[in-house]
């Protein structure tokens, strides 16, 4: 710890709610230096959909290394990049009718956001981006222009121009007012000239996990359309089967122009970024966006076999729909006893608001003493998130709920002393 601490920047955060020295990992468990277990719904960040070293992407990584399979390979023509390519091709794009090209933009979503928006303005011919309250697209200069957060924008240090904030869907609305609002706020950042592209989480994570209601995307799809601007849908960390559906977007029927994924479409926690166009933007010249680690063909492996183990049928999104449907049962009891706000999510990404300062990590830290792994969101770290693993036995998800019900009692009670 002392090596860590000492040696590693004041910049790191994760470590500081966790102060552990992690050691061994398996599914939906951590086992840490002293021989302590926590159960993890914090899964990467949504990195881990799948849980940690799951044995069938293991034993097919671990093949891979022992036959001395190519590593890195920038965009060279691998068998391990034809063989991911084609599951993604064959499981996810064409049974969802999908036809876009594979752009690997590098390892991170970060990198699959700054491809979309260079990518968006050379399409267009137009410079503005805009994005939505609450919105996180990553640390970059580029993503951060279209992230709402206030202290991650101010960590640029610079102006960060080009870009327009715009409402974001509001459950308090009915469908025509939120279709009129959304519609109201598109025109007005429209005014000083037409956007070049909408960038969008159909289901905010970081930002608190808001939902967005399908009539709301179907509108907002409707007016890029209409409007010459690009559609980019940012389902990094709730893509690759977290709210249910492989893509977020799905049940709203609508088609983005441009899709980034990143953290589990590696399906085994290790970097890999695509930045998914629909043909006819593929404009790009050859070596007009690269960068050294976009071809990191051990992901690939895991990738494909990830794709193989969990997308050939439909029992995982069914799973994940009927977990949900657990999670959001059991935070409501919860919330209703502790006079919180109701819980929001979908799939296995839910968000439970605790409308006091320093509220949420309060529950975080209790829940951390008793061995689960939970972290705050929102603007002001004001929500509990939770990600578990897709792959999360109800056993486990049981007993994580009972460790957080627990915690919210606990806090509640503070509450009611301290008053």
């Amino acid at each position: 710890m002392n090596v860590l601490t000492s040696m590693e920047s004041q910049v790191r955060s994760y470590s500081r709610a966790w102060p552990t020295v992690f050691t061994t990992a398996r599914g939906a468990e951590l086992t840490d230096h002293n021989g302590h277990t926590y159960l993890d719904f914090f899964a990467g960040a949504g990195a881990l959909n799948y849980g940690h070293n799951p044995p069938e992407l293991k034993a097919a990584l671990l093949e891979y290394l022992l036959n001395d399979g190519i590593t890195h390979g920038l965009d060279m023509h691998t068998d391990a990049k034809a063989v991911f390519l084609q599951r993604l091709r064959d499981l996810i794009l064409q049974p969802r009718g999908l036809d876009h090209i594979v752009q690997f933009p590098g390892p991170g979503g970060a990198n699959a956001v700054e491809a979309a928006l260079k990518l968006a303005r050379k399409v267009t011919g137009r410079q503005t981006i805009g994005y939505f309250e609450r919105g996180f697209h990553g640390m970059t200069l580029g993503a951060l222009a279209v992230t709402s957060n206030p202290y991650k924008r101010a960590g640029a240090g610079t102006p960060l121009p080009h870009t327009v904030p715009l409402r974001f869907d509001d459950p308090t609305d009915d469908d025509e007012q939120t279709v009129a609002k959304l519609t109201q706020t598109l025109e007005a950042a429209s005014a000083d000239g037409p956007l070049a592209a909408v960038i969008v989480e159909t289901v905010q994570g970081e930002g608190g996990v808001h939902p967005s209601r399908t009539r709301w995307l179907q509108a907002l799809a409707a007016w890029t359309r209409e409007h010459g601007a690009l559609l980019i849908a940012d389902d990094i960390q709730m893509g690759c089967g977290r709210t249910g559906p492989f893509f977020s977007f799905e049940p709203a029927g609508i088609v983005p122009d441009i899709i980034c994924l990143s953290k589990s479409i590696s399906g085994y926690g290790m970097p890999m970024a695509l930045t998914l166009l629909r043909p006819q933007y593929d404009v790009w010249r050859p070596g007009e966006h690269n960068g050294t680690f976009r071809g990191y063909n051990p992901a690939f492996v895991t990738a494909a076999r990830a794709l193989e183990t969990f997308w050939e049928g439909a029992s995982l999104p069914e799973r994940t729909a009927a977990l949900g449907e657990r999670i959001r049962t059991t935070l409501t009891s919860s919330a209703q006893r502790c006079g919180l706000p109701a819980p929001r999510g979908r799939g296995l990404a839910w968000g439970l608001p605790v409308n006091h300062p320093g509220g949420a990590r309060e529950v975080c830290d209790a829940a951390y003493r008793a061995g689960l792994l939970l972290e705050t969101a929102g603007p002001n770290d004001d929500v509990v998130k939770l990600l578990p693993p897709l792959t999360v036995t109800e056993r486990q998800l049981e007993h994580g709920l009972s460790i957080l019900d627990d915690a919210l009692t606990g806090a509640a009670k503070m509450r009611e002393l301290a008053a």
